[in-house]
C-alpha cells in the first residue's frame, strides 16, 4: 500500500515539482495540496493523509502552528517539517509542535522519499545539521545533578555494532545511510535500530539519538 501524502507550501511551483517527483516514486502518493497551514487542516481533516510534508513559513496559519494543531486533532498523521530554514528557534519549536522529523529544501530526492516512507513507518527523520543541533542542544544542559535527574544506567548493554549504528543515528543518518557505511543489509541495521530503541527505552530515532547523549554513548 502506498504512502499516501500531503503536501503544504505556499509556493505554488514549488508544490508542483514536489509533486511530480514524489508520483514517480514507488510506493508514495500524493493525495492533496495545501497552500498554508489553515488550508492544510481542511485538506487533511478531508484526505486521511499518512505524511504531511509541511513548508513552516506561511501566511495565514503558519507551519508550526498547524503542525500543533494537526497533532492534537490527527494524531495519527505524521508530519514532516520541510523548510529552508535551520536556525535553531524553528528546529526546536518544530520538534515540540509534534513534527517527526525536520528536513530541507536542498536534501536529495531519494533522501526524502525515504524519509517520507520512515515516516509512514513512525520513524523521526531529521537532516544531519538538524540531528547535531539536537545534540549540541542536549550536551548545553547542565550536569548539576540538583538541576536533573541522571540518566539511569541500561539494563542491557548496547553491543559494539549497536554503539556503531547509534552514532549514526545520531547523526540523522537513515537505515540505507547506515547500511552502507557499515557494509550491512537494510534490514540487518533496522533489526540493530529495534533493538537500540528497546535498549535505550526510546520511542523514537530521536528520543534515542537523546538518550544515548545522555548516557554519553555518542
Amino acid at each position: 500500500m502506498s504512502v499516501r501524502v500531503l503536501l503544504v507550501d505556499d509556493q505554488a511551483l514549488f508544490r508542483e515539482a514536489l509533486s511530480v517527483l514524489l508520483d514517480v516514486a514507488e510506493g508514495v502518493e500524493v493525495v492533496g495540496e495545501a497552500g498554508n497551514g489553515a488550508e492544510a487542516l481542511e485538506r487533511a481533516a478531508e484526505l486521511r493523509p499518512d505524511v504531511v510534508l509541511m513548508d513552516l513559513r506561511m501566511p495565514v496559519l503558519d507551519g508550526i502552528a498547524a503542525t500543533r494543531r494537526m497533532r492534537a486533532e490527527q494524531p495519527d498523521v505524521r508530519v514532516l517539517a520541510l523548510t529552508t530554514f535551520d536556525d535553531d528557534a524553528e528546529v526546536f519549536a518544530a520538534l515540540r509542535a509534534g513534527a517527526v522529523g525536520y528536513l530541507l529544501k536542498d536534501v536529495s530526492s531519494a533522501r526524502l522519499v525515504e524519509a517520507v516512507q520512515a515516516a509512514a513507518r513512525g520513524e523521526s527523520v531529521l537532516q544531519p545539521s538538524v540531528a547535531a543541533k539536537v545534540v549540541a542542544r542536549i550536551a548545553g544542559l547542565p550536569d548539576d545533578p540538583d538541576a536533573a535527574p541522571r540518566p539511569q544506567p541500561l539494563v542491557t548493554p548496547l553491543s559494539e555494532r549497536e554503539l556503531e549504528v547509534v552514532r549514526l543515528l545520531a547523526q540523522g543518518r537513515s537505515n540505507r545511510e547506515i547500511a552502507a557505511q557499515l557494509f550491512l543489509a537494510e534490514g540487518t541495521v533496522k533489526n540493530h535500530v529495534t533493538n537500540v530503541l528497546t535498549k535505550l527505552g526510546a520511542r523514537d530515532r530521536t528520543q534515542a539519538a537523546l538518550r544515548a547523549r545522555e548516557l554519553g554513548l555518542v
